[in-house]
């Protein structure tokens, strides 16, 4: 099909709330390693590799291998039918899941890995109110729309479902409270024992937070959030579940799990996306005297299935033999060092955040007032788009650029990418394009 029959038949024959990005599309054709070529034949360099989902390149050989392989062998048996695709990846995540998290559940995407966290969760305590995070994105179902905290995504559930209370989110550069870190003490964290106490019955089943918020723009929670946070929830009953849906596998580098970083273990573990370079997968792990609380029978249909079992072993396996969780960190200081250089060098930049190879640059008008840099953030993905690169977009008020290259990206690589950007936000600083309606 060429091109403008593809988007003739997307718009004719999908729901008009599937979006994609950019006012002109970009209409995917094929893609290798670090690049992605349109219907054109126009050749990007990829920075956002399907949502944190290409982890570790494009078609990359040895994850294809593995699943050809596992085609001849067998494709699909259901959760019914043990088989060694299947035992082999718990096995693996058994030895890389921190403190005693031990035991999985594998389904199709992080929207029910994070439905199977809030399940089992409240099984085991048999509590049922769970105190999520404002900014938060937490899937597409009604239970993960309900556990979101920003309303764009909630636009599909009225009313929501209850028993969700949604706490003040660790946002420094825009403080909920009017702080500033570290004079705040952290603040933040203590409104979730506040919302405990205020919005629910006072027992709780879990506290669900994204360890670096995607969606809301990645950001970044102080270094003594999550001890804080965690210890509160212990208090009154619940468990922590870590959302690594998108900061798992390596990708804030050094670790294979972002919370890693803030030096606690989480009861469950909830994860997607990178986990098998694009195949379809979603994890839930927790220790197994959380897991055998989950009671009745439990099947899965896609859940597990044999072939994204084998492209997540590869993915892992990969990721370990390379040596990529350092490669996360290496890169990511190189490109986090040069973001800076472009915040000293273009006001329009107010904030620059993230870990490893997930980094935000924020939008702003003004950087006194902070005023919110809306449009320009998206005059600045589409010039991007224009010299070559592939970014994402997001936080509550759309003025975020999120940056999440591949785990094996090069810092020649990051140098293309920084070349781009800086020349797109000459031309955007220059006024060429400001309120030029792109």
């Amino acid at each position: 099909m060429t091109r403008d029959e593809i988007l003739r038949k997307h718009k004719q024959y999908l729901f008009p709330s599937v979006t994609h990005y950019y006012a002109d599309p970009v209409v995917a054709q094929r893609a290798e390693g670090q690049r992605l070529w349109d219907a054109d034949g126009t050749k990007y360099l990829d920075f956002f590799g399907g949502i944190l989902t290409v982890s570790v390149g494009h078609a990359n050989p040895r994850v294809n291998n593995a699943v050809k392989a596992q085609m001849d062998r067998i494709g699909h048996t259901s959760t019914l039918y043990p088989n060694e695709a299947i035992v082999s990846l718990a096995e693996r995540m058994a030895r890389i899941t921190p403190g005693e998290i031990s035991q999985s559940f594998f389904s199709n995407s992080g929207t029910e890995a994070n439905e199977m966290a809030v399940q089992i969760a409240r099984a085991h305590t048999g509590n049922y109110e769970v105190v999520a995070l404002r900014h938060s994105y937490s899937g597409r179902s009604q239970l993960a729309q309900s556990l979101t905290g920003q309303s764009v995504w909630r636009k599909s559930l009225p009313t929501g479902i209850g028993g969700i209370v949604h706490a003040l989110n660790p946002y420094c550069y825009r403080c909920p409270l009017g702080k500033t870190y570290p004079s705040c003490e952290v603040a933040c964290a203590y409104d979730v024992e506040a919302a405990i106490q205020t919005t629910t019955s006072g027992q709780i089943a879990a506290f669900l937070a994204e360890t670096i918020q995607g969606a809301g723009g990645f950001i970044v929670p102080p270094a003594e959030y999550f001890k804080i946070t965690f210890s509160i929830v212990k208090k009154y009953g619940g468990l922590n579940i870590a959302d690594e849906v998108q900061t798992a596998w390596g990708r804030t580098g050094k670790h294979w799990f972002g919370i890693e970083h803030w030096e606690v273990v989480p009861d469950i573990i909830s994860s997607a996306k990178g986990i098998a370079n694009g195949m379809p997968m979603g994890l839930t792990a927790t220790r197994p005297d959380i897991a055998k609380s989950f009671k009745g029978i439990q099947i899965s249909t896609f859940g597990g299935n044999p072939i994204a079992c084998a492209a997540a072993k590869a993915t892992i396996d990969l990721i370990e033999e390379d040596k990529l969780m350092e490669n996360s960190d290496t890169v990511g200081r190189h490109f986090r060092s040069h973001l800076e250089e472009l915040k000293n060098k273009y006001p329009l930049v107010g904030d620059v955040r993230g870990m490893g190879l997930m980094q935000g640059i924020e939008f702003v008008k003004d950087r006194d007032t902070k005023e919110p840099g809306t449009a320009e953030a998206t005059q600045f993905q589409e010039e991007c788009r224009k010299n070559g690169l592939l970014i994402g977009k997001g936080g509550m008020l759309g003025n975020v650029i999120r940056l999440a290259p591949m785990m094996n990206t090069t810092k020649a690589d990051v140098d293309s990418a920084i070349a781009i950007m800086d020349k797109s936000l000459a031309a955007i600083s220059a006024g060429a394009l400001v309120g030029a309606g792109r």
